[in-house]
């Protein structure tokens, strides 16, 4: 790896946390009870941001996932892919818990607290929706965490780089088939269309734009590109932060009220 890359792979694995940074578990945490409480007061609003959307794929928080995730596809090097072979080991238990682990995991974990221990508490009508997120979250490597974990761990900047390139390149074209066939097995029907948009529209247009922007950067120099990413890094929290305040108050209005009712309801002898 030329040098170059290995300055811009360090300052994306080991660069110090902020004081924001560090106490991100606590922002979450807010930003889940006011994206619960603007649903609950504010929810002809939220369903009317819900409305815009093309085959099923929401654009107001497609573009805050662009807001969060190019920052950090900029430090991205598909050029480090010959590292590859410098970490069979870590990059094969990788492989392994992403596209075998955690996806066929999750869907079952859907099938179980979804659609037998917790069905009490959801409508009926939307309890395909609820597994179909989980398998779609489970599907997508994320490359924002693998950064943010490193930094916590003082890990190899080489190694971060190399497998999260290696991961982004998998997820182009294995997203999609193995998103549908777990939606097949957990007989939900293939939305084939939301599948495709949400490929192009969340991992193969940010790449591009990324790779773009990163041989724009670099192009002006060393200091130039680090310059641009300490301007543009806080992005992608705040965009991590307003996706939550967003998405939650869309199924916050149903799920609650259904909660409530159990816990107070008598029990019955």
């Amino acid at each position: 790896m030329s040098a170059q890359c290995e300055v811009t792979a360090k300052l994306a694995a080991n660069a110090p946390m902020s004081l924001f940074e560090r106490y991100l578990t606590l922002w979450v945490f807010l930003c889940i009870l006011l994206g619960i409480a603007l649903g609950q007061f504010f929810p002809a609003a939220f369903q009317a941001i819900g409305a815009m959307e093309i085959a099923q794929v929401n654009l107001p928080v497609g573009l805050l996932i662009w807001v969060m995730v190019i920052p950090m596809l900029i430090k991205v090097d598909f050029g480090a892919l010959h590292e590859v072979r410098q970490h069979v080991r870590g990059i094969g238990v990788t492989l392994f818990v992403n596209w075998l682990v955690k996806p066929f995991s999750m869907a079952f974990l859907g099938w179980l607290f979804i659609r037998h221990w917790f069905a009490p508490l959801l409508p009926a009508d939307q309890l395909d929706s609820y597994i179909a997120g989980l398998i779609l979250l489970a599907a997508a490597p994320c490359t924002a965490m693998v950064f943010v974990w490193s930094r916590l761990t003082n890990g190899d900047p080489l190694f971060t780089l190399s497998q999260v390139a290696l991961n982004d390149t998998i997820m182009v074209f294995a997203f999609a088939p193995l998103v549908g066939f777990l939606l097949g097995i957990s007989a939900i029907t293939v939305p084939w269309a939301t599948l495709l948009t949400s490929v192009v529209l969340y991992i193969v247009i940010p790449v591009l734009i990324a790779q773009a922007l990163r041989k724009a950067l670099l192009a002006k120099g060393q200091d130039a590109f680090d310059a641009a990413m300490a301007k543009i890094g806080p992005w992608s929290i705040t965009a991590l932060l307003a996706t939550l305040v967003f998405c939650l108050p869309f199924r916050a209005r149903p799920f609650w009220p259904s909660l409530w009712s159990l816990l107070c309801s008598p029990s019955q002898s």
